[in-house]
């Protein structure tokens, strides 16, 4: 299948490893030129050797440090790109009556403020376009809020928020905005997750692991090429009157409809 997306330029937040890498590598692919934006420069360099393809290039940045975002603004203007991958790491594990206000600051910066201003830096270059794409990689708690995660909860659920309501003001232009949403998905930060949950229980990592599985219809962790997948497909063509939703890629887990 052509999803026509040749000579795109797409930028790819945490596109170094993980699902935001898979995400790059995916797009890649299907010869859209790629830039990614991670803080660790070493393993920028490494995933950008693996992409597929020629033009691709790489931001070192943190997007809670105020100069490292205004470099990356300041590049968007002078490169715009038509398809932004809005994917950070998740804020800290916590009940939300412990956490605080400084958590949710810092979780609603590195979130959704950093998404707000990448968004103003590109979309006149998207509406002259008439085509651009918002996919943002958030979580399956916008559908049901997941225990212990207070920060993140809450953040998360911004995102979807801002997106929908963006969605709506962009439609005109040829421009989506849609969410993807990862249940159990084998990363790193998943590895950490489940030994986390291991020792505070008090058994192997593997059984942690099974345990998880367990509560997934499918019985598996998703794979982030799956993830990869579907962001491909929210980019084309073929998905331009799919906007303003948030898409569970979870093996059923999430208990909503």
């Amino acid at each position: 299948m052509d999803f026509n997306l040749k000579n795109k330029q797409a930028l790819v937040c945490g596109g170094s490893k993980g699902i935001g890498g898979a995400i790059a590598k995916a797009l890649a692919e299907e010869g859209v030129k790629v830039i990614i934006v991670s803080r660790n420069e070493q393993e920028l360099k490494e995933h950008l050797g693996t992409l597929s393809g020629e033009g691709h290039s790489y931001i070192q940045a943190d997007l809670l440090d105020k100069s490292d975002l205004e470099k990356l603004l300041f590049h968007l203007k002078e490169n715009p790109v038509e398809i932004v991958i809005n994917n950070t790491g998740g804020p800290a594990p916590g009940t939300i009556t412990e956490s605080t206000i400084e958590s949710f600051q810092a979780a609603l910066d590195m979130h959704l403020f950093a998404s707000h201003r990448i968004m103003q830096a590109v979309l006149p270059y998207m509406k002259s376009k008439n085509y651009g794409r918002f996919i943002n990689v958030i979580s399956t708690s916008v559908k049901i809020p997941i225990s212990g995660l207070g920060v993140s909860n809450t953040t998360r659920g911004a995102m979807a928020s801002w997106a929908k309501t963006l969605s709506n003001e962009v439609a005109s232009y040829g421009i989506t905005v849609n969410n993807i949403l990862p249940g159990a998905v084998s990363t790193t930060r998943l590895d950490a997750i489940i030994e986390n949950s291991a020792k505070k229980k008090g058994v192997t990592p593997e059984e942690s692991a099974e345990a998880m599985k367990q509560t997934i219809p499918a019985g598996r962790f998703g794979l982030p090429e799956e993830l990869g997948n579907l962001a491909v497909f929210l980019a084309s063509d073929k998905a331009a009157y799919i906007t303003g939703v948030s898409i569970p890629v979870d093996g059923g887990r999430t208990g909503s409809l």
